[in-house]
């Protein structure tokens, strides 16, 4: 027995060494060249994450550390009174839900409407499709600060304004989202879909269960895109309400530079909110982060 352990010891010792020989030797310009590569990325991802992390870190002192030593990554004093005066001292429980009602119905929205739109320019012919599609084009290309006054002109004609549904009915759709959605139901061949309507299924059956499913990668983007942006928007919110009780984080953060809720620089309370408002965008990315890297998931072949 124990002769039988050692054979497969040695035969097996054997097959290793020869693994080894058998797979190629890179030269030695390519190993330095992929450490040198390596060492790159490293220093640009640390340039990228150090304000994250001094973000967090000035959010846990105090008042005068975090004006002396502004940037050290280890407080001396640990501190959480930050955070205390945020949600026990002042309107950040209430700015947090208005933004968390305004950006999941935003989100909900414009999922659907998007990809409503997106299916319509895509598979539906209709007289003026092509100019309703270079009218899309043309607004993409207009800054969204242009857009502000007349924003609140027609807000304020139709008698919504300091309402929740000035805050969200005006962002249910984006130019970009019915791009992004036409584009990708343009990629999807018109055959997976002739099955259906023999079947008598109509546009919007044909829609909704068929083509809509397929289009996963593009629906995962519209959604952290508008995940995104309805969570960080501001300039909307400022020309759409002017009440406390309709106040967004945006609109929240931005008011303490002014000294709101306590005098000096404040960059303990500052920078506490604003890691607050990071959690819930990077709990979205990483949920639908292999969703993005699946880029195939969804594809057809004819």
């Amino acid at each position: 027995m124990t002769t039988t352990v050692r054979t497969r010891m040695r035969l097996s010792t054997a097959s290793q060494r020869l693994r080894n020989l058998s797979r190629p030797q890179l030269p030695t310009s390519v190993i330095a060249g992929r450490s040198l590569l390596y060492a790159i990325l490293i220093v640009l991802a640390l340039i990228y994450i150090a304000p994250f992390l001094v973000q967090v870190a000035t959010s846990f002192k105090t008042d005068v550390e975090a004006a002396t030593n502004p940037i050290s990554l280890l407080p001396q004093t640990w501190s959480t009174s930050a955070y205390e005066r945020l949600f026990l001292n002042s309107d950040f429980p209430i700015w947090f839900q208005n933004s968390a009602i305004v950006t999941v119905f935003v989100t909900l929205g414009r999922v659907f409407f998007n990809s409503l739109a997106g299916y319509a320019l895509a598979r539906l012919h209709f007289r003026g499709r092509n100019v309703i599609f270079a009218l899309l084009i043309a607004v993409m290309s207009v800054p969204g600060v242009v857009l502000l006054i007349p924003k609140f002109l027609v807000i304020n004609q139709l008698g919504i304004y300091d309402t929740y549904v000035a805050m969200i009915v005006p962002l249910l759709t984006d130019a970009a989202g019915v791009f992004i959605m036409k584009n990708f139901f343009e990629s999807i061949p018109a055959s997976v879909e002739e099955q259906a309507r023999i079947d008598g299924a109509g546009n919007f059956r044909v829609f909704w269960s068929i083509v809509l499913p397929m289009a996963r990668p593009a629906l995962v983007t519209i959604i952290i895109l508008s995940f995104q942006g309805s969570w960080n928007e501001l300039s909307h919110f400022i020309v759409a309400t002017q009440s406390p009780e309709l106040t967004t984080l945006t609109k929240g953060v931005a008011s303490l530079a002014s000294g709101q809720l306590s005098q000096g620089t404040q960059y303990p309370l500052k920078l506490a909110a604003a890691a607050i408002m990071t959690i819930p965008v990077a709990v979205m990315f990483f949920i639908f982060q292999k969703r993005i890297m699946n880029t195939t998931d969804g594809a057809v072949k004819e």
